[in-house]
C-alpha cells in the first residue's frame, strides 16, 4: 500500500475507487485498463489461440506418431529422421529455395525499375500506378489460367507471338531454350523459370507500390546536394536512392520471401508440381503425405521442418516492423556489419549455382542484358547533361521512359486482355484460333455455357456467403483488438502485439494439416461452415495489426475530451474513435474481403463436394486431366475478377489512407 506523508507523521490512506488519480492492486499488477482490454481482446485470443496456436502444438506432437490402419502409434523423431533420405522432400526444399530466391531477385529488379519509372512520370501516374496494381489484385487462380493458356505450346499466344517476331528462334539458337516451339510447362527444363515468370508478374505491383513510397520517402534536397556535387544520374542512385531504400527493400523483400517461400496455390494451379516433380514445392510434399496418403505425422514434419527457417524470417521481420518489442541484439563492428550482407549475396549465389546451374546462367544472362540496357540509356543521357546538351538529354529520356511504360504495361496487361478477349469468343474461335487478338464476332457462347455445364452460380454464392462471414467476424474482432493494443494499458500488451504479428506472417502451411484433422474431428469438412472458420487464421492477425496503427494515429486528446464530458471508455470508443476509424475499417474490410474471396489452399484442402466450392477451387475442378475449357476459364475468371477489381477502384482512397496511417503507426 503505497503511503503518502500530511504533516509531520506519515499517514496510510484508506484505498479510494479506481479514478483518475488512483489505482486498485488489481490494476497496479495487471494494469490501469486490464479488464476493459479482456473483454476486447478475448475474442481475438479465443480465436487466434483456438486456430493458430492449438493447431500448432498438436502438429507438433502428430509428426511424432505415424498411421497404422484406424490408429496413431507414436513413433518419436522416426519422421524426422526419414526426412534425410527422403528425395522427395529434398527436392521439395530445394524447389521451394530456388522458386523464391530467382522471384525475389526478379522482383527487386523490375520492382525497382517500375517504382523509378512511375515516381519521375509526370503526367498520368496515379493512372499508371492503378493499372500496374491489377496483377496483385486479380485472384491467384486466374494468374494462374490466364498464364497457363498463354504458355500452351499449341494453343497459346506466347509461343505465336515469340515466332512471328523471330525471338522464338533466336533464344533457341542461343540455347536459352532447348527446343522451339517451346512447351513452357511440361519441358522439366522450362517449367520452372515458367513458373517463377508468373510469380514475378503477380509480385512485381507489390514491390512497385513499396518501393514508390520509399522513394517519395527520401527527402529531395539530398539529390539536390548530390547534383551541385557532381554526382552522375548511376552516382546518384548508387549512393542516394539505394541508402534511402534500405529498409523497404530488406522488409519487402524479408515478408515477400515468407509468402513466396510457402507458396502452393499458383504451383499446383499451374503445373501441379510437374514435370515430375520439378516445381514441386515442400508444401505440396506435406500436402502429398498427409492428405493424399493420409500420413497426417509425415506430412506434419515436412512443415515443421522447416519452422526454424521461417521462424528466422519471421524474428526478422518482426525486429525490422517493430523494433521496440524486441531485445537490442548485438551489433557487430562496422566492417563486418558492412560485409554482412555481401556474405549472405555470395552464399546465396553459390547455393543456386549449385541447386539449379540452368537456371543460374540464363538468370545471369537475362540480368545482365536488363542491367546493360539501363547503363546504356543512363550514359547517354549523362553524356547529354555533361555537354550541357539539356533538350537532346531531355528527348533521349522521354523516349526511354515511353519505351519502357511500354514495355512495363505490355507485360503487365497482356495477360489480363487475352482474357478479356477470350471470355467473348466462340467456342470455334478458340478451337480454330481465328481471330486471336480481337473476336470477330463478339459473343456470350462462353458465359452461358459457363452456367449451363458447372455450377458455377453456387460456387459465387458460396464464395460471396464465405467472405462475408469471414469478413465480418475478422472486422469485430479486429476492432476491438485493435483498439486495446493502441490505447489501453495491461500487462502483456507487448506480447500479445508479437503473437499478433507472428501469426500475421505464418504461413497457411504450417496450419491446414493440423486443421483438416481438428475439422475432421467435429465433423465441419465438406462444409462452409469449415471455411468461415478456419480463414481468420489469415485475416484477423493482419486485420488486428492494421487497425491498431490506426487507431494509433487518431489524437488521443479527442478520446480524453469525451471522457471529461462524462462518456465511459467504451462510450467514447463508440461515439468517438469509430467514426474517426473509418478509412482504416474500410480498408481492413477489402483486404480480408479479397484475402477470403482469392484463398485456395484451405479451401482445396476442406472441401471436396461441388455444391460447396468456392470460386478458386471450383475453376481448378473445371479441368478434367489434359481437357481444358479455356472459353469457359476465360468467362470464370472475367467474373471472379470484375467485384474485386471494382472494390479496389472505389475504394482506393480508403485504402491508401488507411494502410498509410496503420502502416507509419504499426
Amino acid at each position: 500500500m503505497r503511503t503518502v506523508r500530511q504533516g509531520p507523521a506519515p499517514v496510510e490512506r484508506a484505498s479510494p475507487p479506481p479514478g483518475p488519480g488512483s489505482l486498485t492492486p488489481a490494476q497496479r499488477r495487471l494494469g490501469r485498463d486490464w479488464r476493459l482490454s479482456t473483454l476486447f481482446l478475448a475474442p481475438t485470443a479465443v480465436l487466434v489461440g483456438v486456430l493458430v496456436l492449438v493447431p500448432i502444438g498438436r502438429s507438433i506432437i502428430t509428426s511424432t506418431t505415424e498411421r497404422h490402419g484406424s490408429e496413431s502409434v507414436f513413433v518419436g523423431l522416426d519422421n524426422y529422421l526419414s526426412l534425410i533420405g527422403d528425395d522427395q522432400f529434398r527436392t521439395g526444399v530445394i524447389n521451394s529455395f530456388v522458386f523464391t530466391a530467382y522471384a525475389e531477385i526478379f522482383k527487386v529488379v523490375l520492382g525497382l525499375a517500375a517504382a523509378l519509372l512511375l515516381h519521375n512520370q509526370r503526367r498520368g501516374r496515379a493512372v499508371l500506378t492503378g493499372l500496374l496494381l491489377v496483377p496483385w489484385v486479380v485472384p491467384t487462380v486466374v494468374t494462374a489460367f490466364s498464364w497457363r493458356s498463354l504458355l500452351d505450346p499449341i494453343f497459346g499466344s506466347v509461343n505465336m507471338l515469340l515466332d512471328a517476331s523471330g525471338i522464338g528462334p533466336l533464344l533457341a539458337s542461343a540455347h536459352l531454350i532447348d527446343a522451339w516451339p517451346a512447351g513452357w510447362l511440361s519441358d522439366p527444363s522450362l517449367a520452372m523459370p515458367s513458373v517463377i515468370l508468373v510469380n514475378v508478374w503477380k509480385g512485381v505491383p507489390f514491390f512497385t507500390v513499396c518501393f514508390l513510397a520509399g522513394l517519395k520517402a527520401i527527402p529531395s534536397d539530398q539529390y539536390e546536394a548530390a547534383t551541385i556535387d557532381g554526382a552522375s544520374t548511376w552516382q546518384r542512385f548508387l549512393h542516394v536512392t539505394l541508402p534511402g531504400l534500405r529498409h523497404v527493400i530488406t522488409v519487402t523483400v524479408t515478408l515477400s520471401s515468407i509468402w513466396t517461400f510457402n507458396n502452393f496455390d499458383l504451383i499446383w494451379l499451374l503445373t501441379q508440381g510437374g514435370p515430375g516433380d520439378v516445381t514441386a514445392p515442400y508444401v505440396l510434399v506435406a500436402y502429398s503425405k498427409a492428405i493424399l496418403q493420409l500420413q497426417f505425422g509425415a506430412g506434419a514434419a515436412v512443415t515443421l521442418v522447416m519452422l526454424p527457417v521461417i521462424g528466422g524470417l519471421v524474428f526478422y521481420l518482426v525486429r525490422l516492423l517493430r523494433p521496440d518489442l524486441v531485445n537490442r541484439p548485438y551489433r557487430p563492428p562496422g566492417p563486418l556489419r558492412r560485409a554482412v550482407p555481401w556474405l549472405i549475396t555470395a552464399a546465396v549465389t553459390i547455393a543456386l549455382a549449385w541447386a539449379s546451374p540452368q537456371i543460374f546462367w540464363k538468370a545471369a544472362v537475362l540480368l545482365g542484358v536488363f542491367l546493360l540496357i539501363a547503363a546504356a540509356v543512363g550514359r547517354v543521357v549523362s553524356g547529354f547533361q555533361a555537354r550541357g546538351g539539356r533538350r537532346t538529354s531531355s528527348a533521349v529520356s522521354s523516349v526511354g521512359r515511353s519505351v519502357a511504360t511500354f514495355g512495363l504495361l505490355a507485360f503487365v496487361l497482356g495477360p489480363l486482355y487475352w482474357i478479356a478477349v477470350t471470355a467473348f469468343k466462340t467456342e470455334g474461335q478458340v478451337v480454330s484460333r481465328v481471330n486471336d487478338l480481337w473476336p470477330t464476332p463478339w459473343s456470350l457462347e462462353q458465359f452461358t455455357a459457363l452456367f449451363t455445364n458447372q455450377p458455377f452460380g453456387r460456387w459465387y454464392i458460396n464464395t460471396i456467403l464465405v467472405s462475408a462471414a469471414s469478413t465480418v467476424v475478422a472486422l469485430i474482432c479486429a476492432v476491438l483488438a485493435g483498439y486495446a493494443l493502441a490505447r489501453l494499458r495491461f500487462r502483456g500488451a507487448q506480447g500479445f502485439t508479437v503473437t499478433v504479428l507472428l501469426t500475421y506472417v505464418m504461413p497457411g502451411a504450417l496450419l491446414f494439416i493440423p486443421l483438416y484433422q481438428l475439422l475432421i474431428g467435429v465433423r465441419l469438412t465438406d462444409s462452409l461452415w469449415s471455411l468461415v472458420v478456419t480463414y481468420p487464421t489469415f485475416t484477423i492477425p493482419f486485420a488486428t495489426w492494421l487497425l491498431a496503427g490506426y487507431f494509433s494515429s487518431i489524437p488521443a486528446e479527442l478520446e480524453e475530451a469525451a471522457l471529461v464530458d462524462g462518456c465511459s471508455r467504451v462510450q467514447a470508443f463508440g461515439r468517438v474513435v469509430l467514426p474517426l476509424a473509418k478509412p482504416g475499417l474500410l480498408a481492413v474490410a477489402l483486404f480480408t474481403l479479397t484475402n477470403a474471396w482469392n484463398e485456395f489452399l484451405f479451401a482445396f484442402v476442406f472441401i471436396t463436394k461441388d455444391e460447396y466450392k468456392t470460386l478458386p477451387v471450383g475453376m481448378q475442378s473445371m479441368i478434367a486431366g489434359d481437357v481444358v475449357p479455356q472459353g469457359q476459364l476465360a468467362a470464370a475468371s472475367l467474373l471472379v475478377s470484375i467485384p474485386v477489381v471494382i472494390m479496389y477502384a472505389f475504394g482506393q482512397r480508403f485504402l491508401t489512407e488507411g494502410l498509410t496511417a496503420g502502416a507509419v503507426k504499426g
